[in-house]
């Protein structure tokens, strides 16, 4: 399946191949294939959720710079450089927030706001750190299934006061808020649940970090294959059942939860904890709230600066950005997108919590670029499978419902880049019109300044490059056995349990 093929004549250089950067042909347009000097450390529990087209992609081509270099490799190079800095800064960015998240959980502790600048110092520094010394700590813990189980004993009545909520916030004051934006009330409600979908997506982003992370995870296509097959019921223990027992637990109009004291007390689960009369458990909900903050702004740092790393091994970014050390860790890359983490301390002084939100929709809509361009590629990405007659049935990761899933999300993710500032519209503000939109015209002037800068065309199907591997060098696409390492397995009930959750 991934027959070895001599480098074509001046697509290589000696000296492009020593530090580790590879220079565009000219006749390809575009530098397809990566020197991946990072290493594989990452495990199968560290990469989690993903979604079906970038699983199956990165199952066949498990490298560095991964989907962007997919969109310059299948699509267009101008696409792929596009996709690449659209990513980088909707992750760059995202970093701060969730370290501004973190410090805030923190105060739920400490109610002096003298303080956050203080703990956004620390929480920069953990982040900074994991990501300098090592992988291997990346993404270890999760509570929300604790989260889940005590949010039932309490809706049910199990806690001290013996109070069993049920579904009566359902009906009163409704399972439904509105948006009030316009008079009727079913549009008003519609619009509120788009209202909550579009926001909620950032919550959602990261699920394509399996495709980042392929190029350091440890036999990456058998444990991307299994996290891929297990997204549908993480999704839904992780996700829908959090959000039903919040729902049981708080009312949308609770007065607590309204107060915007800009401290963890307005945590949906720590007010019903509290009210239920439980005195230990907020604290350990607010801990596990704050691992989960912590680890968000770890997984966007680690993201970027591998988005960083892999445009710069296609001569989309500085080649400076690809020098890594001597451990296989990309340390330019890193450097400069942990010094993006600074921007939290803007969170400090009142003023700036407004830029402050403008960076949470930018993140937003930037990732909703990121899905769209995920499922276009596959949509190229199977064409020219299709066109150079190989068997997608045959890779270790297949869905059987694609290329209408990739479609599926095509449609989706345009009509949320489309809607996604929609409230503006009915309560106009320059600034959230700008919040809201831009990323678009950022991201079309990304796609053609590279086109007329370098020239380039769409990939026809039967000329995309899906097997170059360039002999020893390891350039491109690896082979399996370069790849996987043989699995071991569970030797007992735990270890089953845990292969089945993580």
């Amino acid at each position: 399946m991934y027959d070895e093929e001599k480098p074509k004549k001046g697509s290589v250089t000696e000296k492009s191949v020593e530090e580790g950067v590879y220079r565009a042909d000219d006749k390809y347009q575009f530098d397809a294939h990566d020197l991946d000097q990072v290493q594989r450390r990452l495990k199968q529990r560290h990469v989690q959720i993903t979604v079906c087209s970038v699983g199956e992609m990165t199952t066949w081509a498990p490298v560095s710079g991964t989907f962007p270099h997919f969109a310059a490799r299948w699509v267009d190079p101008a696409f792929g450089f596009a996709v690449g800095w659209n990513y980088f800064y909707t992750n760059v960015i995202s970093t701060p927030v969730e370290i501004t998240a973190a410090s805030i959980l923190l105060t739920f502790w400490d109610s002096n706001t003298k303080h956050q600048g203080i703990y956004i110092a620390v929480v920069c520094i953990a982040i900074c750190s994991i990501n300098i010394f090592g992988v291997k700590y990346f993404g270890e813990v999760t509570l929300i299934i604790g989260l889940i189980i005590a949010g039932l004993i309490i809706d049910l009545g199990g806690g001290p006061n013996h109070d069993r909520i049920g579904f009566r916030y359902w009906k009163n004051p409704g399972a439904i808020a509105r948006a009030n934006l316009v008079s009727n009330i079913d549009t008003d409600r519609f619009l509120a649940i788009l209202s909550v979908i579009v926001q909620a997506s950032f919550s959602f982003q990261g699920m394509e970090l399996v495709a980042i992370a392929a190029s350091e995870t440890e036999s990456p296509r058998r444990n991307i294959a299994k996290a891929v097959r297990r997204v549908f019921y993480r999704i839904t223990i992780f996700y829908v059942l959090g959000i039903l027992i919040i729902g049981m637990l708080v009312a949308y109009n609770d007065s607590f939860l309204l107060q915007k004291s800009g401290t963890a007390s307005e945590s949906p689960f720590v007010i019903a904890f509290n009210r239920a009369g439980v005195k230990v458990l907020p604290h350990i909900i607010n801990a596990a709230v704050f691992t989960s903050a912590f680890s968000a702004g770890n997984s966007f740092l680690f993201c970027s600066s591998r988005i960083l790393y892999g445009l710069a091994l296609r001569g989309q970014a500085p080649k400076v950005f690809a020098i890594c050390t001597k451990n296989g860790l990309p340390i330019v890359a890193v450097m400069t997108a942990s010094s993006f983490s600074l921007l939290a301390f803007m969170s400090v002084s009142n003023g700036a919590n407004a830029v402050f939100n403008w960076f949470v929709n930018l993140s937003t809509t930037g990732g909703f670029f990121g899905w769209f361009s995920i499922n276009l590629t596959y949509i190229f990405y199977r064409r020219g499978m299709n066109a150079q007659g190989f068997d997608v049935k045959k890779n270790i990761y297949n869905n059987p419902f694609q290329p209408y899933i990739a479609y599926w999300g095509c449609l989706w993710t345009l009509i949320f880049i489309l809607v996604n500032g929609f409230e503006v519209f009915f309560k106009f503000n320059i600034a959230d019109f700008f919040t809201g939109y831009i990323n678009i015209v950022i991201f079309f002037s990304l796609f053609f300044f590279w086109k007329i800068y370098k020239r380039t065309s769409i990939w026809k199907p039967e000329e995309m490059d899906l097997v170059t591997t360039y002999g020893n060098l390891s350039k491109g696409i690896p082979s399996i056995e370069e790849t996987e390492l043989p699995e071991i397995p569970p030797r007992n009930i735990w270890e089953k349990i845990a292969e089945i959750l993580f």
